[in-house]
């Protein structure tokens, strides 16, 4: 289909000049738009989609697309075509389950549309030719900079650009910092969208700036809140404890590239999968300290994170429970702990913590030497700004009307997740709520006592806390108990030191660092000097219970302030009698950032006051782009900010962090040369296309291969569509024909045929049993079957990383040595199949060679005859050929992951599946069934083993 010449009469909601000027470029010419966050890139797109809807000649296929984002274009087209009053308009169709049949996907290419199609979905049409590619119209691209060479929308676009030469191609993003990471890094990702132009469109940008900072400016009110000394405390211990973990990982790791390794990169919000990702190569070979420091980072800067948006109480908490989890795992012969854990800096973050929330104080009386604990419950200085931001706005509502616009009146709070929103929530809704006293109603008038606070509910969260510590102590205790029973009898044959660890003699002393004594002698710390974990003691928290205890106007205080959030509808016949619509004046929404879902909001609620509880720079900009676009609405922004916190940092790094990198692309745009797509608007030469198929490295004596200008074919499962192999065969110049395939995952010629295992899939392969299934059927119907096992490319090539090296007491009992072993488990398989062929892969891109030699002197594979075997009778080859997603049997429908998951458990094979899937309506009714009913299904053996992995207790098989 082409798109229709002349323009159509559509009406669009482009009010910014920018958004103008992008749009009329996209309408022109195809190229990559990197657009920065908060500019309204999906009103673009969603205006973009409407112009080639109403023409209603038009297939659109929209690639990349989250489930969030459908919902949202779907509704934009929909209010679109109403206002434009288009009649050709058919809005967005979304393909993303595993329910719609072949049948009616054909059915709703042939009528044409927009849709957007789940990218496993729509490789397997365009390559079974469910959907011609020469019938689209073009291509929408949402989040180009998560597409690699390898990924499933770039063998889409391969596919699209070989057999559609004069369709559209467009590619959006919203996100710069992936453009910037490697060498060329625009170009190399140009070229795996096919696309020879960028459009940058920064904050900076001329238009854009005169767009946003004309006369229509929103108010912006900056509220720098003061951290409590003990938050500053916490935070600077925190960034200490830090910057001792990247010490030791530099002390541990020598030979890595550490520039960026630093406490102010620890800010950054990948900082930790960046560690991650240098030491994955040289996983199996760094030492288990250095495994254990790089899961503590993580741990370290969530920990950031909570002191500023957690009270109290709840961060004491996530500490206790932080705490619990640096902790020996029951069964362990290894007692070492997490290095940051043995630093003063640690004690100090444990300790303030518990002098926010309590403090100990000396009991009267001359001889007493017990402590009671008081409560002391810091609240969030936050609150209290919020408390008067929130009193501002009422006086000037009351005192200043406001001029009449076209703004609710409504107040909206923007949080950084539901959490804070729910603590934000409970805040205002009890905040004039007064725990009372024992003091006279006739005593003198305080106004203090009027004040917004923050006490009733962190009363009542301390109260919950003290409940939950109980019981925690209680199944601390247990976890001790069993980890000191199993330690006293546990000999780690790999540790001959380990021989004499019973108790060492009298004479000998264990030297502590920092000195002799100074550790020891602290009752707050373990004799191998880390943090002990703190536990209040019966009496205490009963002094602690009875001051906080639950009063009248407790049980019975109701909530000053109405919050009325997004709810669903009551079902209550009678609710007019009880309820009631409030004005939007009236109304304080609290919402968590959502990203592009913010511009909804803002457009939906129409607030006239936006309190920004955390800093967001994206979030800024939508705020500016709906002021300017909006001539009739005023809006007046409060911005809190903890002064001095790695908040603000976090917040001013972005935004250097996002300019540096338009900056970079603007740079590599100038003087980047014409990126050459892989032949977008050529056609291969014949000769070209002969000489690829005739093997060169055929010798005198040697088989002459038969030379045809067909190319290679490999008959390919479905469900290996989540791995880049397909994509990497296809660029080899084969042709991939997908099959739902019971036998084999890859069939490469009438007599090979490889079952493809990444090492992860490996290991549960071998712990159900479900491979030695595989290679029975795998010989049954095939002369030459193969074993693939898979690395990845970013990771060692070796299976010492898979080994159980957990220190366990299963894998040091001798008895049990090699049981739990890849590499014997390997081993056991190649004694019970000894012509199974094993190939050992590095990469992807050296198993699409590997498979290139292998079909070298072999004939093409039947794809008809590939689906018949494994198939028992009665059953259609065509059943399962062409099938992307959905029917295997009969035309039948199955939800492919459910089926997945039930091929995991032990008794389910390949064959069997056939009859549970057939019987059951879903996995609850056959873990629900009995012996007899799976019986007759499966055979009594595989039955007893389905009903012995469903009853199994997972608590008594990991104490056990």
């Amino acid at each position: 289909m082409s798109a229709s010449s002349a323009p159509q009469p559509v009406k669009l909601s482009l009010p910014l000049v920018y958004q103008q000027k992008l749009f009329e470029e996209l309408r022109k010419e195809d190229e990559l738009v990197i657009l920065a966050r908060g500019l309204g890139l999906m009103r673009l797109i969603t205006n973009l989609l409407h112009s080639y809807d109403a023409a209603g000649n038009n297939l659109i296929v929209l690639v990349n697309a989250e489930d969030r984002e459908n919902a949202w274009i779907g509704e934009a087209l929909a209010e679109h075509a109403a206002i434009s009053m288009s009649p050709k308009a058919r809005g967005l169709t979304v393909v993303n389950t595993d329910f719609t049949s072949v049948g009616t996907r054909e059915k709703m290419y042939a009528q044409g549309g927009i849709f957007s199609i789940t990218s496993r979905i729509l490789v397997v049409d365009l390559l079974t030719n469910l959907l011609n590619p020469e019938t689209i119209t073009g291509m929408l691209v949402l989040h180009a900079d998560r597409i690699v060479a390898t990924s499933l929308e770039a063998f889409i676009l391969r596919i699209y650009r070989q057999k559609n030469k004069v369709g559209f191609l467009k590619a959006f993003s919203d996100n710069p910092d992936p453009f910037t990471v490697g060498f060329s890094p625009l170009a190399t990702m140009m070229r795996n969208l096919f696309l020879r132009k960028a459009s940058l469109w920064p904050r900076f940008h001329v238009q854009v700036a005169q767009s946003l900072e004309g006369r229509k400016k929103a108010e912006v009110i900056e509220l720098e809140v003061p951290m409590t000394d003990s938050m500053r405390e916490i935070q600077t211990a925190i960034m200490e404890c830090v910057e001792i973990s990247i010490h030791e990982l530099k002390k541990e790791n020598t030979g890595l590239e550490m520039e960026d390794w630093n406490l102010d990169s620890a800010l950054t919000r990948n900082f930790d999968r960046m560690v991650r990702r240098q030491l994955e190569p040289n996983w199996h070979r760094v030492s288990w300290k250095t495994k254990q420091i790089a899961g503590d980072l993580t741990v370290l800067r969530g920990m950031l994170q909570s002191i500023l948006a957690l009270d109290a109480v709840s961060f004491l908490q996530q500490l206790d429970t932080i705490h619990a989890a640096h902790k020996p795992a029951p069964g362990t012969t290894r007692q070492t702990e997490s290095p940051w854990l043995f630093s003063d800096a640690a004690q100090t973050i444990f300790e303030t913590a518990r002098q926010r929330v309590y403090s100990s104080k000396q009991k009267a009386g001359p001889n007493s030497t017990i402590e009671s604990l008081k409560p002391v419950l810091e609240e969030q200085p936050k609150w209290a700004v919020l408390a008067d931001v929130l009193e501002e706005i009422d006086r000037d509502l009351y005192f200043e009307p406001a001029v009449r616009d076209d703004s609710n009146g409504t107040i909206l709070i923007m949080c950084a997740d539901t959490d804070t929103c729910r603590q934000l929530r409970d805040y205002l809704q009890t905040m004039h709520i007064r725990p009372r006293t024992a003091k006279k109603v006739e005593e003198v008038y305080d106004p203090e006592e009027d004040k917004p606070s923050g006490a009733f509910l962190m009363r009542r969260k301390l109260r919950n806390y003290l409940n939950w510590k109980r019981e925690f102590a209680q199944v601390n205790a247990t976890l001790f108990s069993e980890n000191q029973k199993a330690l006293s009898g546990a000999v780690d044959p790999r540790l001959p030191q380990a021989r004499g660890r019973g108790g060492a003699p009298a004479n000998k002393r264990r030297r502590v660092r920092g000195g002799g004594g100074g550790v020891g002698s602290n009752a707050s710390r373990h004799e191998n000097g880390s943090i002990v974990q703190h536990f209040e003691k019966p009496n205490e928290v009963a002094d602690l219970m009875s001051e906080i205890q639950i009063t009248e106007d407790d049980a019975g205080g109701q909530a000053a302030e109405e919050i009325i959030t997004f709810a669903t509808a009551d079902p209550l016949e009678d609710m007019d009698d009880y309820y009631q619509l409030y004005d939007m004046q009236d109304l304080v929404v609290i919402h968590a950032y959502e990203g592009d879902q913010d511009e909804h909001v803002l457009e939906e609620v129409k607030p006239k006051y936006i309190i920004m509880y955390e800093p967001d720079a994206s979030f800024i900009r939508r705020v500016e782009v709906y002021r300017s676009s909006h001539n009739d609405r005023n809006v007046r922004v409060y911005f809190l900010y903890y002064g001095g916190s790695v908040e603000e940092q976090r917040y001013l790094s972005s935004v250097r962090r996002e300019k540096d990198a338009f900056t970079k692309l603007i740079r590599e745009r100038a003087s980047m040369s014409i990126v050459m797509t892989t032949d977008s608007h050529g056609v291969e030469d014949p000769e070209s296309a002969f000489l690829r198929t005739i093997n060169t490295r055929i010798a005198g004596g040697g088989k002459l291969a038969k030379a045809t200008a067909q190319p290679p074919r490999v008959v390919v499962d479905v469900r290996e569509f989540r791995s880049s192999l397909p994509s990497l065969l296809h660029g080899r110049s084969m042709v991939i024909v997908p099959c739902m395939l019971t036998v084999g995952d890859y069939i490469l010629s009438p007599n090979i045929c490889v079952e493809r295992k990444s090492v992860s899939d490996l290991i549960s392969s071998f712990k159900d049993g479900r491979l030695y299934a595989q290679c029975e059927t795998m010989f049954q119907h095939y002369r030459n079957p193969m074993l693939l096992i898979e690395f990845d490319q970013n990771k060692s090539f070796t299976l010492e990383p898979f080994a159980d090296l957990s220190g366990s007491l299963r894998s040091v009992n001798p008895e049990n040595a090699g049981a739990n072993d890849l590499q014997s488990k390997i081993v056991l398989l190649t004694l019970a199949f000894p012509k199974l062929r094993i190939i050992w892969s590095s990469s992807p891109y050296e198993t699409a060679e590997i498979f290139e030699r292998l079909k070298a002197l072999e004939e093409e594979p039947d794809p008809v005859a590939a689906v018949r075997a494994g198939l028992g009778e009665g059953e259609s080859p065509e059943d399962g050929v062409n099938e992307g997603k959905g029917a295997v049997n009969g035309g039948s429908t199955f939800n492919m992951e459910a089926q997945e998951m039930l091929g995991k458990v032990p008794g389910v094979t390949p064959k069997n599946i056939r009859n549970i899937t057939a019987e059951a309506e879903n996995v609850r009714e056959v873990a629900n069934m009995e012996v007899e009913e799976l019986g007759r299904l499966v055979g009594r053996e595989a039955a007893g083993k389905i009903v012995e992995f469903f009853k199994k207790d997972v608590l008594e098989d990991y104490s056990g």
